[in-house]
């Protein structure tokens, strides 16, 4: 049997040609296959791997550009280990963002009833049940795939009795929240995606020609539901666009925050 030194000096070839950096992401896998951590894997070289070939199956997956999360279905989101599954989207670390915003907004109208919209894994309604014991959570998604996972995730952290997953579109039949949350698809058909972002669903990346039309039903929805606070995930290259909208339909209390890397990255609208 080979070893992991072996193991890793085979696998990095043959992500040669896939990924940026194929050394570290050959130790990220093998990692996960054989449970250990990476002190280990430097330190003990000559350790013989068992069922090298469903391995090294891992490894080809990621050089065909699946996204290291669907591989060993797991993601990391607000430090906390998420389970991952192919065909619904992996959650990125900028989505934290929108989570401490939407905090902020339950505890500055000490909301009760909350929803989200396009819950995917579930991350978001979850990491707010887990930070607010008190609040109830609607969260819906219009994909079977995302409902199940995310109430598996619910499971895995003990909220699943105070969050209500919905197999439905927007807030069709959910009782209007006073705080409304999204993280929905914003991105334009035209534009050009990395081959790996491009293995995960379309209906969760993509949100129309222009990429904002989802955004702005959900705005014009939660205007018609009275919510009182808004909290959205957008496209770095959306303000001005959803700034005019926002001024065509009389939205006058609303507010855009970046990301780390100084993007514009969502906004807020409050009543």
């Amino acid at each position: 049997m080979p070893n992991i030194k072996e193991v890793l000096r085979r696998s990095s070839l043959m992500l040669s040609k896939s990924v940026i950096n194929p050394k570290k992401e050959a130790m990220i896998l093998l990692r996960e296959w054989i449970k250990e951590d990476e002190v280990f894997l430097i330190t003990h070289d000559d350790f013989e791997i068992n069922d090298v070939d469903g391995f090294f199956e891992w490894v080809k997956q990621r050089a065909e550009h699946t996204p290291l999360e669907y591989i060993t279905q797991k993601a990391s989101f607000y430090s906390k280990e998420f389970i991952v599954r192919k065909g619904v989207l992996v959650p990125r670390p900028e989505t934290e963002i929108l989570v401490d915003k939407t905090l902020s907004l339950i505890k500055e109208y000490d909301a009760i009833r909350v929803a989200e919209i396009g819950t995917g894994s579930g991350v978001i309604s979850i990491m707010l049940a887990l930070l607010l014991p008190q609040i109830r959570i609607d969260a819906t998604d219009i994909s079977p795939k995302a409902i199940e996972l995310a109430s598996i995730n619910a499971q895995k952290f003990g909220v699943e009795n105070r969050i209500k997953f919905h197999l439905t579109s927007y807030l069709d039949g959910v009782e209007p929240p006073q705080i409304l949350v999204s993280n929905p698809p914003y991105i334009s058909k035209k534009e050009e995606l990395e081959k790996y972002v491009l293995n995960e669903p379309h209906n969760a990346l993509f949100g129309g020609e222009q990429g904002d039309e989802i955004l702005k039903d959900i705005v014009l929805l939660a205007k018609k539901l009275n919510v009182l606070a808004l909290a959205c995930e957008m496209g770095y290259d959306q303000k001005y666009s959803l700034e005019n909208f926002f001024k065509n339909n009389e939205i006058k209390n609303y507010s855009f925050y970046q990301d780390l890397s100084g993007l514009d990255r969502g906004f807020i609208i409050k009543e």
